[in-house]
């Protein structure tokens, strides 16, 4: 929706004089009844992309390892906006989990709408001939192992319903590889293949897929990387503004709910502070 002011424009519920356009909320329980499934959601964007298709008035299938953080959510979810929450505490890298979590669904949650394979992580930083084998293993399987059980397991429903969307949770680094990031830029490099390669299978399926790329987002990302060293992760954003996880969670719902006949491909999300990889804008 699109309405004209004077002279403010609206963002987040505050007004700035800026312009005489003012952008309205255009999702608001465009979802209702639906059933997103969000691996990853204990945190960060995957916590936001609940909040944000809970507030549009999906069903949330929250997925992560850690139990008490998405039972919390989905009680919180539930509470705040009137949906329904299932959580389900499942290591994507496990493929027999995968598998006997989402068979066991209950009736009335197998039939996923909108799945977003958020699930992720990068560790350590470091030159390719000094890089730890157990960090690559633990990216490899959960960056590019863990999307390919969940969505091997969720597609064919929306294939035989003849819907449904995929939304890949990639990163910059999928396009642009940054120095000791090889392994990590790897992985993100094979999501953008495997939206790319998603989209040539699925075409004409009614199944849409969307390969979502941020750039620095100010979530555990960091801290997971540099297993808990809260003093070089904090440096990580600097002197910069990083994005939000929340400003992800909107741009996946913009995705998800345009009309049937409107897929979109890839989207390039950053904060303006950054311009690459490695070009930030950082205030002395």
């Amino acid at each position: 929706m699109l309405t004209v002011h004077k002279d403010s424009i609206a963002c987040e519920g505050q007004y700035f004089r800026r312009s005489h356009i003012t952008f309205q909320n255009i999702s608001m329980r465009a979802l209702e009844g639906t059933i997103t499934l969000i691996t990853g959601a204990s945190s960060g964007i995957g916590a936001a992309c609940a909040e944000v298709f809970a507030e549009a008035g999906s069903n949330v299938i929250l997925m992560a390892r850690r139990k008490e953080r998405i039972e919390e959510l989905a009680g919180a979810l539930t509470k705040s906006h009137g949906v329904e929450t299932y959580a389900l505490a499942c290591d994507v890298r496990d493929r027999g989990a995968v598998e006997r979590a989402l068979r066991q669904l209950p009736q009335s949650w197998q039939a996923v709408d909108v799945l977003i394979n958020n699930a992720g992580l990068a560790r350590g930083l470091a030159p390719i001939h000094e890089g730890a084998f157990d960090d690559w293993d633990e990216m490899i399987q959960t960056n590019l192992v863990g999307l390919l059980n969940v969505t091997r397991f969720v597609l064919p429903g929306m294939v035989e319903r003849k819907r449904g969307m995929v939304i890949n949770i990639g990163s910059i680094a999928g396009r642009q590889v940054y120095p000791n990031g090889n392994v990590y830029c790897a992985t993100k490099h094979a999501v953008r293949a495997l939206s790319e390669s998603m989209q040539l299978d699925l075409v004409g399926s009614g199944v849409r897929v969307t390969n979502l790329e941020p750039g620095m987002v100010e979530t555990e990302f960091s801290l997971v990387r540099f297993r808990g060293n809260t003093e070089r992760a904090t440096s990580v954003y600097a002197g910069m503004t990083p994005l939000r996880a929340r400003d992800v969670a909107e741009v996946a719902l913009f995705c998800a709910t345009r009309p049937p006949h409107v897929s979109i491909h890839d989207v390039l999300v950053m904060p303006s502070d950054q311009a690459s990889t490695t070009v930030v804008y950082r205030r002395t």
